[in-house]
């Protein structure tokens, strides 16, 4: 896609060097995918710490060792 933005050099010079993208179009895409990386993380923090993962009743690591032992 084709975007005009009007950006001010200093950010693009951080970003490219941040980046070592091969040129600006290179560099933005990877500091926007980091970007869209780190939000998604934020995002399933906050839904973890609404509902923390529980284990199930009855969980051991002991019957888990067995399973997996059992397999070879």
């Amino acid at each position: 896609m084709k975007v005009t933005a009007i950006l001010p050099d200093e950010l693009i010079s951080d970003v490219r060097e941040l980046t070592g993208g091969k040129n600006i179009t290179d560099s933005i895409e990877k500091a926007l995918l980091e970007w869209i990386k780190i939000a998604k993380l934020k995002k399933l923090n906050q839904i973890l710490q609404n509902n923390p993962l529980a284990f199930s009743e009855g969980f051991s690591a002991e019957k888990v060792r067995k399973i997996n032992r059992s397999r070879k």
